[in-house]
């Protein structure tokens, strides 16, 4: 029995380095039907030419943890975000590896960076499923194959996500970032991850949750909202709007634990965020709050207040 088609959506933006790990971890897959589009949003570095010289095979990605195939070259089919108005034969399969990128005029962000690649791709290849995924992953050979396999058992899943590892924590390979995460809009920030939640089992393989991270997210085509990713989020939260419309619409939202993904999690970027970036960080999860909270308003004194304390708590732990 064919495997339903999967379009596999990257976003990059001055990353190429973790782009070609991720690419190379990607094009060793067991998944036998799957095409793969690279959105670049408007990189300023050589970016598209590293990527162009990874397909032909001049560049050998040889990491600690991803190891380089002979399966190069791959061929690369390059267009800009304008000439997206034709079908570019795209399917990868086994024996015919290929790759779209999309290159972006401007740096549009994670929603409408990887919106132009959805609408392509769901007009013209018509997929069963999209999968976006983080550029700075690597990802198991058998990821997709579990993933698809749990998003058949059931016609209401919507969206699948795997078990997350951190890339690298403190030499481990084996520290789980993420498995899911449940939605509270009664306390900021709305939302958080089930390993805080003592009355959740999490002993099973497949676990029912309100949202997986964007880093790594298989959607049913037919789930997805009309306009894709909400554009009005740009510093986070778009993966779990998403997984809200998703469930609105009555489908599940699991994770699948036999479902491997590596995160390059960056730790210091927390230790070293300025006013600005938690300011974006609180007006973002506000906003996110506000979209699906009737009585919004109503709780903003609430909302203040906790925002107040989290933030006391972590200036206290830093002293």
């Amino acid at each position: 029995m064919e495997k339903p088609l999967v379009s596999i959506i990257l976003l990059n933006w001055n990353g190429y380095d973790d782009t070609l790990e991720a690419l190379e971890s990607l094009y060793q897959i067991n998944y036998p039907n799957y095409n793969v589009i690279v959105v670049d949003n408007h990189s300023t570095n050589d970016s598209i030419d590293k990527i162009k010289e990874y397909c032909s095979g001049n560049i050998k990605i040889n990491t600690k943890y991803t190891k380089f195939k002979e399966n190069k070259p791959i061929k690369m089919i390059h267009v800009k975000e304008d000439e997206l108005n034709r079908k570019y034969d795209n399917i990868t399969t086994d024996d015919s590896k290929k790759l779209l990128l999309i290159e972006n005029y401007d740096n549009y962000g994670f929603a409408r960076g990887n919106n132009i690649a959805m609408d392509y791709t769901k007009k013209y290849d018509n997929p069963d499923y999209v999968l976006l995924l983080n550029n700075d992953t690597i990802v198991d050979p058998d990821f997709l194959m579990k993933m698809v396999n749990v998003a058949l058992s059931d016609n209401k899943i919507g969206i699948v996500g795997p078990k997350f590892y951190y890339y690298d924590y403190e030499g481990s390979h084996e520290t789980i970032w993420c498995i899911g995460s449940v939605v509270d809009l009664e306390h900021y920030p709305g939302h958080h991850s089930i390993m805080d939640e003592k009355y959740y089992d999490i002993s099973g393989n497949i676990i029912d949750c309100d949202w997986v991270s964007g880093a790594g997210v298989l959607i049913k085509t037919e789930a997805i909202p009309e306009d894709n990713l909400d554009t009005s989020f740009f510093f986070g939260c778009e993966d779990v709007d998403l997984a809200m419309q998703v469930k609105n619409k009555g489908y599940r939202v699991v994770t699948v634990m036999d479902s491997i993904i590596w995160h390059k999690v960056g730790m210091s970027r927390h230790r070293s965020s300025t006013f600005k970036t938690e300011y974006n960080h609180v007006k973002t999860n506000l906003q996110f709050i506000k979209k699906h909270k009737k009585n919004y308003y109503m709780n903003l004194p609430k909302y203040f207040y906790q925002i107040t304390k989290l933030y006391l708590n972590a200036l206290k732990n830093k002293l």
